[in-house]
């Protein structure tokens, strides 16, 4: 695994994904803004994982989709360990602890771990299909 360029992908990630949940809160369509934010990163989290996957297997062919995944998302968790609590969430009565128990955030990771599976399943396919 090339684990360096998996947490620079990670980190471009985890900024997009935070850009699309702090914008989501300007255009408000739910009446619950939290939640709305909350949707808005699952549905970005989907392109922005299957595109960070993309990128990564341009030099690396052999990692299994699942530890891609688990390193996308285990950045995420650091940056939001470090960054978005405190400067985000802390400010509005939120903690550590309310943040790594919302099954929202699981639910993310889940869907961090799947879209890299399925994008290590399907561009395994391809290969397989172009050399036959």
């Amino acid at each position: 695994m090339k684990t360096l360029r998996a947490i620079v992908i990670g980190i471009l990630i985890w900024i997009l994904g935070v850009s699309a949940f702090t914008l989501s809160f300007f255009i408000p369509v739910l009446e619950n803004l939290e939640q709305q934010a909350n949707l808005v990163l699952l549905i970005a989290a989907i392109p922005l994982v299957w595109f960070g996957s993309q990128q990564y297997y341009k030099k690396d062919t052999k990692t299994h989709g699942m530890w891609v995944g688990i390193t996308f998302f285990g950045v995420a968790a650091i940056l939001d360990a470090l960054i978005t609590v405190p400067f985000l969430v802390a400010p509005q009565g939120g903690s550590h602890y309310v943040f790594f128990t919302d099954s929202g955030f699981w639910l993310i990771g889940g869907v961090f771990i799947t879209t890299a599976i399925l994008y290590g399943h399907f561009r395994g396919t391809r290969d397989t299909q172009r050399t036959v």
